[in-house]
C-alpha cells in the first residue's frame, strides 16, 4: 500500500503511482516530462519516488517553474535523477552499501551519481549537491521493477 492505495505488483509504475494519494505531484510531474511511457515500458526500472510532502519542501515557485512547458528539460532530469536502470531492492541496495565500505554510488538514468549509504539501519540518498532524502517506504514491487518512496527531491547540476 502506498498512499492508501494497493500497489499490484502486475500494473506498471506508473500505473500504481497514479492511484496513490501522496504520489499526485510526481505523476503530474511525470506527465509533465512525457515520461509516462518510458516508465510503463519493459524497464527494470528501481524509482525513488518523492512523495507530495517532498515536493512541497522545494524552495517557493521551484515545482510551478519546473512544470512550465520551456522548463521540460530541466524537469526531465530531475525526474530521471530519481531513477535507476535495473531492479534493486532494499537488499540489494544494503549490499551495495557494505561492499563498498559504507557507500554506494548509483548511476541514475539521468547520468549523474547519487550516493546511497546507511543511517541507523535506513538508507540514505545524497544528490550531487549533497541534499538528502529517506527512504521511507520499501521494495514496491511493479511489474517493471520497484519503487522506493522518499522523503526529499534529489536535485542533479542542472547546468
Amino acid at each position: 500500500m502506498v498512499g492508501g492505495a494497493p500497489m499490484l505488483p502486475t500494473a506498471t509504475i506508473v500505473a500504481n503511482a497514479s492511484k496513490a494519494s501522496n504520489l499526485s505531484t510526481l505523476v503530474k510531474a511525470v506527465q509533465a516530462a512525457d515520461l509516462g511511457a518510458t516508465l510503463s515500458g519493459p524497464g527494470p526500472f528501481t524509482v525513488f519516488a518523492p512523495t507530495n510532502e517532498a515536493f512541497q519542501r522545494l524552495a517557493p515557485g521551484t515545482l510551478d517553474q519546473l512544470m512550465k512547458p520551456e522548463q521540460k528539460a530541466s524537469l526531465t532530469k530531475l525526474l530521471t535523477y530519481h531513477v535507476v536502470a535495473g531492479k534493486f531492492d532494499a537488499e540489494a541496495l544494503k549490499k551495495q552499501v557494505e561492499a563498498g565500505g559504507g557507500t554506494a554510488t548509483l548511476t541514475t538514468v539521468e547520468g549523474q551519481p547519487l550516493k546511497a549509504t546507511l543511517e541507523n539501519g535506513a538508507l540514505v540518498l545524497t544528490d550531487v549537491g549533497g541534499g538528502k532524502s529517506y527512504v521511507t517506504q520499501y521494495d514496491v514491487e511493479q511489474s517493471n521493477g520497484i519503487v522506493h518512496v522518499v522523503n526529499g527531491v534529489l536535485a542533479p547540476k542542472l547546468g
